[in-house]
C-alpha cells in the first residue's frame, strides 16, 4: 500500500461544513470502489487546501478510469462545494500493510478476509496477495462487498477475544458453512467469478474443533468430497475443493 495526500484546493465560496460533506462523499465513493483502504482519513486545512491522508492499494488507484459512477458524481460535487479536483501526492510505501499483488492478469482468485487486514478481500491465487477491487471494473462499485467485509472483520475480532460474551455466536457465523455470513460471501465469490469468467475460491475459516484427531478427515461441506491437500496451499489452506471452489484450514487450535 501507499500513503498519499489528497489536496482539495479552495477555488470558490465554501464553508467548513460544505467542504467536509463534499470531501467525505468523495472519500466514501473511493472506499466503495476499493481505491482507498481503511476507514479513517485525517483531513486538515493547510493555507488554501484541505488535505486528506489516505492509503492507496497501488499508485494508479485514483486514475479517472478506475472511478465508479458515484466517484465521478462526487468529483463534480467537489466543484459545486468550491473545491478543486484533488491533487494526489504519494508520500511513500506504507511499511505496516500488505503489498498489492504484482500479477496483472491472474488465472484464479481467492476471496479471503481477516479482521486485521484493511486490503482487498480478493487475492491472486498464484501469489496469495491482495488485488485492488477497482481492477475488476464495475461502474456500480463494490459497496455491498465492502460492507460484508466490515461485518466479517467485526465478527472475526470478537471471536479472537477468548473472554468475549459473543465468542460462540461469532465463531458459528465464521465457521458454519451455512451461516448467513458465509452464504453471502460465497455469493459474492460466485458473482465475481461469473463476471470475470475466472474461478474465485471462497476461504472458509476454521478456528476451533471439537475433535482434533478427526480434523483432517473433514469432508468438503459443499459436495461431501475429499478435499485434504497433500501440502498446504500457500502454506495456509489445508483443504481445497475445485468443484465447489472452497478452501479452508485445519482448525487453528489443532495445529502445532
Amino acid at each position: 500500500m501507499y500513503a498519499a495526500d489528497l489536496a482539495f484546493r479552495v477555488i470558490g465560496d465554501t464553508s467548513y461544513d460544505a467542504a467536509e460533506a463534499a470531501i467525505r462523499r468523495y472519500l466514501e465513493a473511493l472506499i466503495f470502489q476499493g481505491q482507498i483502504l481503511g476507514r479513517e482519513f485525517p483531513t486538515v486545512l493547510q493555507q488554501d487546501n484541505f488535505v486528506s491522508r489516505v492509503l492507496l492499494p497501488a499508485p494508479d488507484a485514483l486514475q479517472m478510469h478506475h472511478h465508479s459512477d458515484s466517484g465521478r458524481q462526487a468529483l463534480d460535487a467537489l466543484q459545486q462545494a468550491g473545491l478543486s479536483y484533488p491533487k494526489t501526492e504519494i508520500a511513500g510505501v506504507d511499511l505496516m500493510s500488505n503489498h498489492t499483488d504484482p500479477c496483472k492478469n491472474a488465472d484464479q482468485f481467492i476471496l479471503y478476509c481477516r479482521f486485521a487486514q484493511m486490503n482487498s478481500v480478493l487475492y491472486c491465487a498464484e501469489h496469495f496477495a491482495p488485488v485492488p477491487l477497482y481492477r475488476f471494473g464495475t461502474s456500480a462499485g463494490f459497496e455491498d462487498l465492502i460492507r460484508w467485509q466490515l461485518q466479517y472483520q467485526a465478527l472475526d475480532e470478537v471471536q479472537m477475544q477468548q473472554n468475549s460474551v459473543l465468542l460462540k455466536p461469532a465463531e458459528r457465523a465464521l465457521q458454519n458453512f451455512g451461516s448467513q455470513l458465509n452464504r453471502q460471501g460465497r455469493a459474492f465469490a460466485r458473482g465475481i467469478s461469473q463476471r470475470i469468467a475466472k474461478p474465485v475460491y471462497y476461504a472458509l475459516y476454521r478456528g476451533s474443533s471439537t475433535d482434533c484427531e478427526a480434523e483432517t478427515q473433514r469432508r468438503c461441506p459443499g459436495c461431501g468430497g475429499d478435499w485434504l491437500l497433500s501440502e498446504p496451499w500457500h502454506q495456509h489452506f489445508d483443504f481445497r475443493c475445485d468443484r465447489c471452489l472452497l478452501v479452508s484450514n485445519i482448525a487453528w487450535q489443532c495445529q502445532g
